[in-house]
This record gives structure tokens, sequence and C-alpha cells, in this order.
């Protein structure tokens, strides 16, 4: 936090309710039509069987995002798409054994490329900059930073693969 900010610009406000849910719905939209195909190479399912896996999975975001305008308290819209997935899914609801034979064969980190993709393109003009103020002290960290991540991932994989042998 800058010196410029108080701590009420991050309280949430009635504004940060009102969630545009066209355009929201529109975009996710796109970003499940653009996970259609990369569902149909990262996974056996046939194009019937990943349109309705993806479709399952829009619906539960549109309730998610439905339950976020209209709830009485503030959550963001990811806790409550969670909650809608996990009360979907648990175990003895009726519509579980339906629910779940749509979405079992849908690869979740192939829907992660999408999201991934926009982020790498919308590096905007602030982290240039701040890269550029950074100079080449930040690239170290980056090292240090992916180099601890996969050794220390790798260790925990070993570990655990060296427990359950």
């Amino acid at each position: 936090m800058t010196t410029n900010e108080s701590v009420e610009d991050f309280v949430p406000t009635s504004n940060d309710r009102k969630l545009p849910l066209g355009p929201t719905l529109l975009d996710l939209a796109v970003v499940t039509v653009i996970s259609i195909p990369l569902q149909l190479i990262a996974t056996d399912l046939t194009l019937g069987g990943v349109v309705a896996g993806l479709a399952a999975l829009y619906v539960l975001c549109v309730l998610g995002l439905l339950v976020t305008k209209y709830a009485p308290f503030y959550l963001p819209s990811v806790a409550w798409i969670s909650l809608v997935g996990i009360v979907l899914t648990l175990p003895y609801m009726p519509w579980f054994d339906w629910f779940n034979g749509l979405v079992s064969g849908i690869d979740f980190l192939a829907l992660a490329v999408p999201p991934l993709a926009y982020a790498g393109l919308a590096i905007s003009k602030l982290e240039i900059d701040v890269m550029r103020r950074s100079g080449w002290k930040i690239l170290i960290v980056a090292i240090l930073v992916f180099t601890g991540t996969y050794v220390g991932s790798a260790a925990i994989a070993e570990f655990m693969l060296w427990v359950t042998s």
C-alpha cells in the first residue's frame, strides 16, 4: 500500500457488488468455447462429452455469479462459485451422479490455459515500469524463486513417493 492509498480503498463497497453479469457471462462463454478444442486434445472425451461437461461447469459458474450478485452479504464471486460447486458435488445430493458424470472427464488443468494465456498477454505498462525500476536484481530473485519452487516440489514428491512406495 502506498502512502496515497488508505484502508478504505480496500474495503468492499456497494459499488463492488454491482457485478456486470452480461459482460461477465459473455467472457465466461468465450473461455468455455476456447476450452472445447483444448479438452478434445487433453482428454479422450467425444465432442458431445466435452460440450456437456463444459456446459455443466458454465451453469455452475452462472449460479455462483447470480448468488454473488443477489446474496445479502458480500463474498467474492470465486468464493460463491466454489460454494455452489461444493454443494453440487456433495455425494448425498440427488444430482451428484448426474453432475459428476458430466464433469468427471474434464481436464481441469487444460481449463487453466485460456486464463493463463490472457494473464501473460495482459502485462501492462505498470508491470514493465516496475521491472525496469527493479533492474537485474529481479531476475536473480525470479531465478531463485523458480528454482526453490521446483526443487521444493520435487523433494516433497520424492518424499511422498518414498512414504507411499
